[in-house]
């Protein structure tokens, strides 16, 4: 069994995550000494895709306690499923692990480890007549089963000698019987109430070259039994699970107590749901493999590696998970506490930048046209020691296209003819004159500056009630922007009856000629930023190239999550 040690360190991490049912257990284990004061917790992913969001809940969960309580936690993959599992899987779960600031030291484990073992304990439970190789079909051992209702009914393969089943079973393993010809089940009772307990699978036989071991098995434990005895081997003392496991829990006893090993406490807790998203597994695959995304790492999918490049931070990510807690009941929890998080976040730490996304020419006609000047611009309100940056100002500008409106509403503020605003760091500015294609399109305001308000009021005191964003046009840099909205078009989508029916078909938008000031020509591929007045936006980390930088807005600068952060608070 492992031992305890030192524990993880994790930088930054918020100090104590909320009292939960998980640490009160954990608490009371300790105080009476089970386990002898030990806390060794794992996260056992599955190979077989990459990781979402719902995956960093119990990341963070299970080695946040090993930390806390001075343990460790085991990163092990359950790869006993050759045929849907691949070592992209491998090496991409444990980038993200990391990527999440968390830090399994030498306890980096692989089931397949235990196979050996494994299958020495299966022989075991036929020794003790409490297996057995059935050779019924799988549609007839699933007709068998009885229902919820009906108790099962006995194979009739169910009392083959002890003898018989050792000589079948080796059999399997020596690949002498063909896949699906026989499996090896437990002898529990085809009349118990939990439908896990009459006479599940344990063993089954799978002619496919397994990413570690090759073709040396073509036989493979069921997850169940697995798993449960790989928390077993590792001397795992709580091993905390979602709640669709609970009923599994009983097998699990079962197993453990029968074969006489050393017997983990197993903890449900409820898994994440979030609105506008699938965290299912086989659901994201289907978006991958079907091209309704672009990969993995879409920056629309809930994946770590998706999240990650539209520009969340771990810091976030971890945050998230302290505040939605641990529960003992399935919720779902509002996609604004996600976007409030990276805001807060990214507030404190993100550059703020001039963007214009959608650019309209401005000519300042009474500045000097050979003239360009450097203005001071904050590089972040809130960090004044993230210091100031110069900002080039010249006679011919853009402005966001929407910061105009020839024939204004009563409310609109912005720029219209014959009215001033100001500049961000720079001047005051009029609307003199309107200049438009033969379409009838504004192409061009002529406008005129006022020198005495240079970065800041008029001398005389007027004001102004809109302040714009703005690009010097001979210093800007073009850029792609890309804007995500959710990737789904209702709140439960896995509710639907065909969950890619209500797929957002806006879900992206890709906005070219875009302008940027020239401080982020060679900003480096993950490099988050505010776009003043429009989002926090970062830099692509596949798509961007040097000069020509590939932008997506990790979220609007609108909270839309007042209400929730009030009842959060209470």
């Amino acid at each position: 069994m492992s031992g305890s040690s030192t524990g993880n360190n994790l930088e930054n991490r918020i100090p104590s995550a909320p009292p939960n049912f998980i640490r009160h257990i954990i608490e009371e284990d300790t105080r009476t000494g089970k386990y002898d004061g030990r806390v060794i917790t794992r996260f056992p992913p599955e190979p077989n895709g990459y990781l979402h969001i719902g995956h960093a809940k119990s990341i963070c969960l299970n080695f946040g306690l090993s930390i806390d309580y001075h343990g460790d936690c085991h990163l092990r993959f359950d790869d006993t499923n050759p045929e849907k599992e691949e070592v992209e899987y491998v090496e991409s779960i444990k980038a993200d692990v990391r990527w999440l600031g968390f830090d399994w030291k030498d306890h980096r484990y692989f089931t397949s480890d235990y196979f050996d073992r494994l299958y020495d304990y299966a022989v075991r439970l036929i020794r003790m007549g409490k297996a057995y190789v059935d050779s019924l079909s799988a549609e007839d051992i699933r007709r068998y089963r009885g229902t919820l209702t009906e108790p099962g009914k006995d194979s009739p393969f169910r009392n083959r000698s002890v003898d018989e089943n050792l000589a079948l079973f080796q059999k399997m393993k020596e690949g002498g019987l063909d896949e699906g010809e026989c499996v090896l089940r437990a002898k529990i009772d085809m009349a118990a109430p939990n439908m896990v307990m009459r006479d599940p699978a344990l063993y089954r036989i799978r002619k496919a070259h397994h990413h570690r071991t090759g073709d040396k098995w073509c036989i493979y434990p069921m997850y169940d039994f697995a798993h449960c005895l790989s928390d077993s081997i590792e001397g795992i003392t709580h091993s905390i699970c979602t709640l669709e496991f609970e009923n599994n829990r009983e097998l699990y006893d079962w197993i453990l107590d029968t074969l006489k090993v050393y017997h983990p406490r197993q903890i449900e807790f409820a898994r994440l749901n979030l609105s506008y998203t699938v965290l299912s597994k086989r659901k994201l695959i289907e978006l991958v493999t079907g091209g309704h995304v672009t990969g993995w790492d879409d920056p629309r999918m809930p994946t770590l590696s998706g999240l990650r490049r539209r520009g969340y931070t771990p810091e976030s990510i971890r945050n998230f998970c302290d505040r939605i807690g641990v529960a003992k009941r399935d919720s779902m929890v509002d996609l604004g506490l996600l976007e409030y998080v990276i805001r807060e976040d990214l507030n404190k730490k993100a550059h703020r930048v001039m963007a214009v996304l959608n650019p309209l020419r401005v000519v300042i006609e009474n500045y000097p046209e050979d003239q360009a000047e450097m203005l001071t611009a904050v590089n972040n309100p809130e960090d004044p020691d993230m210091g100031a940056r110069q900002l080039p100002f010249s006679r011919v500008l853009y402005i966001e296209r929407d910061d105009f409106m020839e024939n204004p509403p009563k409310k609109f503020f912005r720029l219209s003819p014959g009215r001033e605003v100001r500049l961000r760091y720079a001047y005051f500015i009029t609307c003199t004159e309107v200049i438009k294609n033969e379409t009838g399109e504004v192409v061009e305001l002529r406008c005129s500056y006022d020198p005495a308000t240079r970065g800041g009021d008029a001398p005389d005191g007027r004001k102004v009630k809109a302040t714009l964003h703005w690009v010097s046009a001979a210093h800007a840099i073009d850029a792609q922007v890309r804007l995500y909205e959710t990737l789904f078009s209702v709140e439960n989508p896995a509710a639907a009856e065909d969950f890619k029916a209500v797929l957002n078909a806006g879900s992206v938008q890709t906005l070219t000629g875009c302008k940027v000031e020239p401080s982020l020509a060679d900003a480096p591929p993950g490099f988050s930023c505010q776009f003043e007045r429009l989002g926090y936006f970062c830099v692509d980390i596949r798509d961007c190239v040097p000069g020509r930088p590939v932008f997506n807005r990790v979220v609007t600068l609108k909270d839309m999550w007042v209400k929730i952060k009030d009842q959060h608070q209470k």
